[in-house]
This record gives C-alpha cells, structure tokens and sequence, in this order.
C-alpha cells in the first residue's frame, strides 16, 4: 500500500498495508528488526489510519526505545559468537579467521561479509555435528542440512527428512544451538508437536526447556546484527 513517515526526533518510517482480514486498525512493531507497520481494514480511509498512528506516537517511541540497539559489525566493534562477545580485530594479513578469544579480518569494505562467511562456516561445522549425534542417539537418519537465514523460524525438519537451520544459532550460547538441533532431529520421529515429539525431545535433550526460554527472550536479538557493509 505504501509508506508513511511519522515525523520526529527521529523520524520513523511506517509500513502501510490493507488486510481484507482485519476488522479494525492496529500497529506491530517487530522484535526482529524495529521495522513498524500499520494495518488497516480494506475499507478504512488512510487519512484515518494515519490518525490513529498520530494517535499512537507516544507508545510507538516508548516500545522502540526499549528495543535493543542494532549492532552494525566493524572493526573495533564486536560479534556474539557462542554465546560470548567476540571482538572484532583487524587481521595482518587477507585472511580472516576465528582465534580463541576475537576475529581477525581484514579492514577493508568486506568486513561484514567476511565475518558472516566465518559465522556461516562455523554454524554449519557445529550444526552437522549436533544433528548427527542426535541423529543417532534416535536412530533416524536425515537426509540433508541446509543454512537460511530465517525471520521465523530456528529450525524446520522436512517430511523427506531435509533439516534446515537458522546460521544465526552460532551466536547463541552452545547449549541453545544443541537445543535447536536435537528439537529438529525429533521431528524425524514426529512430525508434528504432540506430547511424544516432546517426550522425544526431553529424551535426547534433557534441558531443552531452558534453551527454548532463552530463545524467546533473547533470540530477536540475533537478528538485530548486521553485516551490510
């Protein structure tokens, strides 16, 4: 529908969009990245829904405030990787590589595909080696893995037994990503969320109850890391 900017200190872009659903206005900010939009009726005069957003503004600021910063990765600056703040140093020499306690990347204008390349790699060693166990503490083999950078989802178990996975776990704490892996692998014994695919999941991971909490109150703040250089 379109696009309106609620003016301010800062300004705020909003989303339009119309929805044959809604039955009356309303206005998400989402956790994921602070993008706002309003949706309104189908038959609902935009003059009207910009009223209501004026109408908003103080709430709107408010929620937007207490949202965590957006962590742009530089040099200088730092990365969540397992769980920890890894700084970011700049490497000697073309190579980019994950020491024990920082990275080290080249200072040019790739830094942020460089280090999401590092994340990326590392997800997909530790990934693979977490389903694989799993795997084979059920004793249900899995077809494939594949690494997407999801909005919605942490992880997906395909009906053919293809897992797919957010490359945004290696951020989290080790004990989430296993979580998130063993939850997966369950799916291959049940598709679907009943008492047994729990039960399933309790049995190749005990704990998972505490990873899953720590991904409701803290996975948003993986996707509020970028890498656009």
């Amino acid at each position: 529908m379109g696009r309106h900017t609620l003016e301010g200190n800062p300004p705020i872009e909003v989303t339009l969009r119309r929805s044959a659903r809604a039955k009356r206005l309303s206005l998400r900010v989402s956790r994921l990245d602070g993008r706002v939009t309003l949706t309104l009726p189908q038959r609902s005069p935009e003059r009207e829904g910009i009223a209501f957003l004026q109408s908003r503004e103080d709430w709107l600021r408010g929620h937007l405030n207490q949202m965590a910063p957006i962590n742009a990765v530089r040099i200088g600056g730092t990365v969540p990787f397992e769980g920890r703040d890894m700084p970011i140093r700049a490497a000697v020499g073309r190579r980019a590589q994950i020491a024990q306690d920082h990275l080290l990347v080249p200072s040019d204008d790739t830094v942020g595909a460089r280090v999401k390349a590092l994340l990326k790699t590392a997800a997909r060693d530790r990934l693979a080696a977490a389903s694989d166990h799993y795997a084979a503490l059920l004793g249900r083999p899995y077809v494939r893995l594949s690494l997407r950078d999801t909005r919605s989802r942490w992880g997906s178990c395909s009906s053919h037994g293809t897992l797919m996975y957010s490359w945004r776990l290696i951020m989290a704490p080790p004990r989430v990503l296993h979580y998130v892996a063993a939850h997966e692998v369950a799916h291959l014994a049940e598709m679907n969320h009943a008492p047994a695919f729990w039960e399933t999941v309790a049995r190749l991971y005990p704990d998972y109850k505490i990873c899953r909490d720590w991904l409701r109150q803290n996975g948003d703040q993986l996707h509020r890391v970028r890498f656009d250089d």
